[in-house]
């Protein structure tokens, strides 16, 4: 399934994508959210899209399309997690998975603007493949990584990067500004993506193309990452992982490219579908 979240901003209601169309869900009660997800619904959400198929209400196409994921308890980020994009920064390669976290408040809808924070002069993009976390995960094994999520989503990690590098202290300050984590068009379930080993992953703005990678290229996998996160956190249902971006960050250009209001960032991966982001000033 492709689960989305459609209506005005903190109050969206639930929905699916079927062949291109948007259905309203509203009905079933429930939102994709930490409860929804350990009381394994999904598996009731899609009973419940087949005993009512007939009955299921089309979204108008004008209607705001939202983050597929109800305000996860956390959204782990993975730094440097492809080669090509660590040599372009002229970082280290990581030993072991460098984790950051953005703020839950920072995440917005796919087609939503990007907001320059203030005083901002190195605000960034990075498109990257997100896991959504379906089970409790604790100590999990590797080979048992895979049974712990729910789906994957579209992410795109926007940072600020004078306030992540030349500020001190941590990078968590580049990336939580409000509006930097828009995710979506929609959540795809496990059973749509058999193989996550293979992902291409694109990012271009005001049509001009940046990056274009591959999930093939991560240095640390999906499963990796699942079993290394759940030794030091709890990772809970509804929690999204976004595992790194490839090569072509505007931070990787000689002199650096920055976005800068009225640019238009555009994004896609694999099965993860396509979103879209007007740049604008800072305002309150």
């Amino acid at each position: 399934m492709k689960l989305i979240r459609h209506g005005n901003l903190g109050q969206e209601k639930i929905g699916v994508q079927i062949e291109a169309k948007h259905y309203d869900l509203s009905a079933f009660g429930e939102d994709y959210n930490e409860q929804f997800f350990e009381s394994n619904g999904i598996e009731r959400l899609a009973n419940y899209i087949s005993e009512n198929k007939n009955q299921l209400k089309e979204i108008p196409a004008d209607s705001r399309i939202g983050a597929p994921i109800a305000r996860p308890s956390k959204i782990v980020c993975i730094g440097l997690n492809y080669l090509d994009h660590a040599n372009e920064t002229g970082a280290a390669i990581p030993k072991e998975p460098i984790i950051f976290f953005k703020s839950t408040t920072s995440v917005v809808g796919p087609f939503d603007d990007i907001m320059l924070p203030k005083d901002s002069e190195k605000t960034d993009w990075e498109v990257e493949f997100g896991v959504v976390i379906g089970k409790t995960a604790r100590y999990v094994e590797e080979a048992d990584a895979l049974a712990h999520v729910a789906g994957y989503v579209l992410i795109n990690d926007v940072s600020e990067r004078e306030f992540q590098l030349e500020r001190g202290g941590t990078w968590d300050k580049g990336k939580g500004c409000d509006t930097f984590a828009p995710m979506g068009p929609y959540l795809v379930t496990t059973d749509e993506m058999s193989d996550i080993s293979d992902v291409g992953l694109w990012l271009s703005v005001n049509g001009e193309m940046y990056q274009n990678g591959s999930t093939k290229n991560l240095i640390f996998s999906v499963p990796q990452l699942i079993a290394y996160i759940s030794k030091f956190m709890t990772l809970l249902p509804g929690d999204v992982i976004s595992t790194g971006t490839p090569a072509g960050v505007g931070l990787g250009f000689k002199p650096p490219i920055y976005l800068k209001a009225g640019d238009v960032v555009e994004l896609g991966a694999d099965g993860l579908g396509v979103s879209r982001q007007n740049v604008v000033e800072f305002s309150l």
